[in-house]
């Protein structure tokens, strides 16, 4: 199979979709590997390397998309790569689909085959490839959370970890996913006073469990997070429903609550946001101000990390890579139904349902 990686165009995005590494595993086994010149330098990954890994460089992306068969991607393709997609090729990577209508309208007019990263499931209902890059996404939020709550960058003038005699920065999570747990994680480390609240009794326990008396572990009702805005520095957004929109948890009347200049985090922003005065943000220029509120709502954050990023992300994809080019898309997904999840359109049908319904649909079977 001919598989295709182009470099991502998205601001600030500097990941790519398959390491040196991954390409040598997929040439070994008889692919071809198409890759844009210059796809992988922001991940520290050469065109050298690539053509050792016995891959071959393409100057332009337009002809990486025509020749696949697969492509492969970070990030879902921004407008000016709506009209190189073609309906011979199977798409895969993070979509994102039901917060953004021109991209669905835009794949589906393409008949294209379009997999979600994010919507995959295992065995166990998790996330395989979401994972890795919440993983990412949540540390990365108690750091820049913490970043933010300095004063020259519009914060209260608060540190984290506060110092002997001083109380250290009140940082609320909502949400105890993986994302949520990996927040809670880096703020419990630098010495914040966390209060994790989930809505789930089975996380419930298990957040309990591994943070004992660390954090706080709260059932997630209005009232409790009412509470929690009042008291809080930094306020991190790390609810998700796969594949569908974020709920929006926070209203801008509650953002009353909250001291002014306190931080918001919202890493559901790719999916929608959970506040309701959340915009996307680049790394560009991640944050501003709203009713007095500091909002940080990067849309890629993983992508500040890109050499970590990179590699965790072609760990978690190169299996479900492997089937695709090995099996080809029938063959790989019918005995995998965690891995058809992860179609998320197909000959100009939406066929997963949360994305349906994101647009009052009703979704077609895969």
């Amino acid at each position: 199979m001919r598989v295709g990686v182009v470099k991502e165009t998205k601001v600030a995005e500097r990941r790519v979709a398959l390491t040196p590494a991954g390409a040598r595993e997929l040439t070994a086994a008889g692919h071809q590997v198409l890759v844009e010149q210059g796809a992988g330098e922001g991940s520290g990954c050469s065109d050298l390397a690539y053509e050792a890994a016995g891959a071959r460089l393409i100057e332009r992306a337009p002809d990486v998309w025509a020749e696949s068969e697969l492509l492969l991607k970070v990030k879902e393709p921004v407008p000016d790569e709506y009209g190189l997609v073609h309906d011979r090729l199977t798409l895969f990577t993070y979509l994102h689909l039901a917060p953004n209508r021109p991209l669905t309208e835009a794949l589906l007019r393409s008949g294209a085959t379009a997999i979600a990263y994010e919507t995959i499931e295992d065995s166990h209902g998790g996330l395989p490839l979401l994972a890795p890059m919440s993983e990412i996404a949540g540390r990365l939020a108690a750091q820049a959370g913490a970043y933010y709550l300095q004063a020259p960058f519009g914060g209260p003038g608060v540190l984290i970890g506060g110092v002997p005699g001083v109380a250290p920065a009140r940082v609320v999570v909502i949400g105890g996913g993986v994302v949520g747990t990996h927040a809670a994680r880096i703020a419990v480390g630098m010495e914040a006073e966390v209060t994790i609240l989930e809505r789930s009794l089975e996380r419930l326990r298990v957040l309990d469990e591994q943070f004992g008396r660390r954090a706080r572990v709260l059932m997630s009702d209005v009232s409790t997070l009412e509470a929690a805005l009042a008291e809080a520095d930094m306020l991190i957004g790390a609810v998700l429903v796969p594949g569908a929109r974020t709920p929006r948890l926070v209203t801008r009347e509650m953002l009353s609550l909250m001291r002014r200049s306190s931080v918001i985090v919202d890493v559901a922003i790719d999916q929608g946001g959970c506040f309701e005065t959340s915009r996307p943000t680049t790394h560009a220029e991640p944050v501003y101000d709203l009713d007095g509120i500091v909002h940080y709502c990067v849309a890629n954050m993983p992508g500040a990390v890109p050499a970590t990023a990179t590699r965790a992300l072609t760990n978690a994809t190169l299996p479900y890579v492997r089937a695709l080019a090995d099996r080809g898309i029938e063959r790989a997904l019918a005995p995998d139904p965690g891995f058809a999840r992860g179609v998320n359109i197909r000959a100009g049908e939406i066929v997963y349902q949360p994305v349906a319904e994101a647009y009052a649909l009703e979704a077609l079977a895969a």
